[in-house]
């Protein structure tokens, strides 16, 4: 019962409705069709929802990929923008929408629930279940499996002068205390539609329906650099994409993997490396293993760069993939190539999960903030830009009277919004995406001014961020 009338699965009551309709979307940081001189957006700016007949509005912050945004409308239509015609190749993925946010066309009339973005590739799912992934073809099931990179995948790394996975940014790289080496590559101007070029078409997949098991209903979804994540109404994880370091949780190196397979999160979880480091709530048997009941079912999921992580319906937090920069909280540099418990945590139940290009953040029960992995541009929100292996808790005075309710990851910064409606930011800011109206980098959450709205939600691209809020009435 909600408000004195009964409350319908999927059928939401007159009056929330109404409130759904009221919702305003903020957005900052790097989308180049936004501005005519492609300057970012230092500060909160709204996002003009386009007229409609039927008095369309925002429903929910999907945020976006590499120069694109995302969201969803209260119909249930992917609107998308920001992306420009000779960015690579976003705008195959993403539409020629530019300032103003348009409907993506999909071949399914049915509402989307879901959506998320990677590099160069979307993932959406429908209020049926059904999910629908366009864009880098690499990352598109085919229903094959194949042992090494595709030659079209070569081809589009090439053509979109995206660098190499572990260094991409708008337009050139930049160089910090030796982690990231500055390459530039030139950007290829792409002027045709994907139907109007051959090349084009071997670069990017026209979105298509994803061919899961007999039953299943997706109920979301989760997209890394090129690799996706699946999570269904039971619980299970699907995985597709490329992985090669260990990001599908497969128990391999196999580089891609075309057809969803099923992650095994829950059988034979391992409980990290060092034993030592279990906290309360698990135990250390004669033999040396871990022992702690790390759930039946997984209720979230988060892809970064090149790795992943789920959390079970215990709380548990599992991760797997690349881990050179610590980013699976293993105590460790190494790939993770099945899904291992992060044995540190084990006692603390996690809540939340984000991740970003080479950092993890995860939420407690307790609204307690647990970051790890890369940190060179202070994307963990430690005061300090040194790397963690092991997920520690963020102690800033300015968190200590707030309890976090949502996390998301850019690929190098981190925004949260904390159960009494305020926003934080840290990380990176070159473009403005921490919305602090300058650009410098923070290595501790600040606190972002917004008047006369209640945060709901929000949502980083890879250079932005979308806030989803309701104005005060």
């Amino acid at each position: 019962m909600n408000g004195g009338g009964e409350e319908r699965e999927g059928e939401p009551m007159e009056e929330e409705r109404e409130e759904e309709k009221e919702r305003i979307l903020l957005m900052w940081g790097y989308l180049p069709g936004v501005s005519p001189q492609r300057s970012p957006l230092l500060s909160p700016v709204p996002v003009r929802f386009p007229g409609s007949p039927a008095g369309d509005a925002w429903r929910d912050a999907c945020g976006g990929g590499c120069g694109f945004a995302m969201a969803i409308s209260e119909s249930g239509k992917l609107m998308t923008w920001g992306s420009t015609d000779d960015l690579g190749q976003s705008y195959l993925t993403s539409g020629k929408h530019e300032e103003i946010p348009e409907a993506f066309p999909l071949p399914t009339d049915t509402p989307l629930m879901k959506a998320a973005a990677g590099w160069a590739h979307c993932v959406a799912v429908t209020a049926q279940g059904e999910v629908y992934t366009w864009g880098w073809k690499e990352c598109v099931p085919s229903g094959k499996v194949v042992g090494d990179q595709s030659a079209a995948g070569l081809r589009l790394l090439e053509k979109d002068a995206l660098l190499s996975s572990d260094q991409v940014s708008p337009r050139s790289q930049i160089s910090k205390g030796g982690e990231e080496s500055a390459k530039r590559r030139k950007l290829t101007s792409s002027k045709q539609g994907p139907e109007s070029s051959s090349s084009d078409e071997n670069l990017s997949a026209l979105p298509c329906l994803v061919s899961l098991g007999p039953g299943v209903r997706i109920n979301t979804v989760a997209a890394g650099g090129r690799h996706t994540l699946a999570l269904s109404d039971m619980g299970q994880v699907w995985g597709w994409g490329y992985g090669g370091e260990g990001q599908l949780g497969l128990g391999s190196r196999i580089r891609m993997v075309s057809s969803p397979h099923p992650v095994p999160c829950i059988e034979s979880v391992a409980c990290g490396k060092d034993k030592s480091q279990a906290a309360p709530g698990g135990y250390i048997s004669s033999e040396g293993q871990a022992h702690k009941m790390t759930g039946s079912v997984v209720k979230a999921i988060a892809c970064g760069g090149r790795h992943s992580a789920v959390v079970t319906d215990t709380g548990a937090l599992l991760t797997f993939g690349w881990g050179l920069y610590g980013q699976c909280g293993q105590g460790s540099t190494d790939d993770e190539l099945s899904p291992t418990c992060v044995s540190s945590l084990l006692g603390i139940q996690i809540r939340g999960i984000a991740a970003g290009l080479w950092h993890t953040i995860c939420t407690s029960a307790d609204g307690d903030v647990y970051a790890f992995g890369g940190n060179q541009f202070g994307q963990l929100g430690t005061g300090t830009e040194q790397a963690e292996t092991i997920p520690r808790l963020l102690d800033a005075q300015c968190l200590e009277n707030s309890s976090a309710k949502i996390i998301s990851c850019g690929a190098r910064h981190s925004a949260m919004v904390s159960e009494d409606g305020k926003v934080f930011c840290w990380g990176w800011n070159k473009y403005g995406q921490l919305g602090l109206g300058d650009a410098i980098d923070r290595s501790i959450p600040s606190q972002i001014p917004l008047d006369g709205c209640l945060p709901t939600n929000v949502s980083c691209g890879w250079w932005h961020t979308l806030l989803l809020a309701k104005p005060f009435t």
